[in-house]
């Protein structure tokens, strides 16, 4: 600790040209999660055994702050527990930035970010964090903010490539979306918050050979939130149109949560999910179903993952009806979430016969415990009872066989220091 406020001392003292007021506060994350994975983000196959590992994020957090400009740095280690010999003084994992940007306020109504940086809004279904994947989502932009009284309209604005090419490079960019520039607004009607977005995201592909190209991808929509006194809800709905990879997109989404605190601790609430797709009998080549994009996926549809985490793309879309059982006491908290999933789009069997559109039902369970301010610690269980239909969109697996995933996680989050 003592090394870190001398080294926290020598950077105010490097930057103390001026008279302004300066603080500079480090925190460090260590997180480890030790998961049991038995049918997780997909059925069980026959024959196969379950498994558990460990994995670990620790992150190394710096955050400077004077008049108008305001600088972060995240450093961050992801690794799986014995992934690197206990005799090996290099680790392979090595160090990531996972943010570091600078951010200057022209006035109390303008700000510009530059760098890498979370871009997250609402409830991150179109962009977020994605904050329980250890590695975490970060993006390389510039970020222009104008936020007047009860407004704010954020401007972004990326570039991506492999590397500071002299010529083009002769195969296409598939790190990352080759370019992104979206608009976001929000304000606030009493107790009534609004939010606008409109995305444009360019993929770069080889259309055909030594050639090329930029697909562009709209995602645009809205987010609306109320709450008062006992009652919470929100309603989103958001579409998408342009081109992905030579093909027009046609998709769109809808979402809605109604919530009410019965008592002081206990809260319930009933929610409805409808991600467009498209039938597998459709021959046209146009894109259908609707993608995320930058979403936090793992909060939605479920936490065993068998939806938008990496897989169920380009698929017959989904409709997901749950319910939230959430009861706090005290450091205590509970959360019950089960999940009924529909297909909303045909899915065909072996004959190509029309199968049923229920896809299965999801049971989730955690809780978590608050040690002391920071150290939490946290457990869940999640189980799939999955229908012959999802069998068939999951590549025959079989949905007679228990799936099932475990995970126990412990968060500590201490201030190593803080100077002003």
């Amino acid at each position: 600790m003592k090394l870190f406020k001398i080294i926290g001392l020598s950077f105010l003292g490097m930057v103390s040209m001026g008279t302004y007021a300066q603080e500079l506060d480090a925190n460090l994350q260590l997180r480890p999660r030790y998961e049991y994975r038995n049918g997780f983000k997909s059925l069980m196959p026959n024959g196969e055994k379950a498994t558990s590992f460990v994995s670990q994020r620790s992150r190394l957090n710096f955050n400077y702050k004077q008049e108008k400009l305001k600088a972060k740095l995240t450093l961050q280690n992801i690794r799986t527990w014995g992934d690197v010999a206990t005799t090996t003084q290099v680790d392979k994992n090595g160090i990531a930035l996972f943010e570091a940007w600078a951010q200057y306020d022209f006035d109390a109504k303008w700000s510009a970010r530059l760098g890498r940086q979370v871009i997250s809004y609402d409830n991150q279904r179109i962009f977020g964090e994605i904050d329980w994947a250890q590695q975490g989502q970060s993006h390389d932009a510039a970020v222009i903010t104008f936020h007047p009284a009860n407004h704010q309209l954020d401007l972004g604005f990326a570039l991506n490539a492999n590397a500071e090419n002299v010529l083009e490079p002769k195969t296409a960019y598939t790190t990352n979306y080759k370019s992104l520039q979206y608009a976001w607004y929000h304000t606030q009607f009493s107790k009534l918050n609004l939010s606008l977005l409109l995305l444009n995201t360019g993929y770069e592909f080889e259309k055909t050979i030594g050639n090329l190209e930029i697909d562009y991808k709209q995602t645009f929509g809205t987010y609306l939130s109320f709450k008062e006194k006992k009652w919470d809800t929100n309603f989103g709905a958001y579409g998408q149109t342009g081109k992905s990879v030579d093909k027009k997109v046609n998709a769109w989404y809808a979402g809605a949560f109604l919530g009410y605190a019965v008592t002081n601790t206990f809260k319930a609430g009933l929610g409805y999910e409808y991600l467009s797709g498209k039938n597998q009998n459709d021959t046209s080549s146009d894109i259908k179903s609707f993608s995320p994009i930058f979403g936090t996926n793992h909060g939605f549809n479920g936490f065993i993952d068998y939806f938008y985490v990496g897989n169920h793309q380009n698929s017959v879309g989904l409709q997901d009806a749950y319910l939230k059982l959430n009861y706090t006491s005290n450091k205590w908290q509970f959360t019950l979430m089960p999940h009924v999933f529909n297909a909303p789009n045909t899915v065909l069997d072996a004959s190509n016969t029309k199968m049923d559109s229920y896809l299965g039902t999801e049971l989730d369970f955690t809780a978590s415990y608050t040690i002391q301010k920071d150290i939490v610690a946290s457990a869940g269980y999640s189980q799939m009872f999955g229908s012959g239909t999802l069998e068939r969109l999951k590549n025959g697996t079989d949905a007679a066989n228990i799936n099932n995933w475990v995970w126990v996680m412990i968060s500590f989050s201490p201030r190593i220091f803080s100077l002003k």
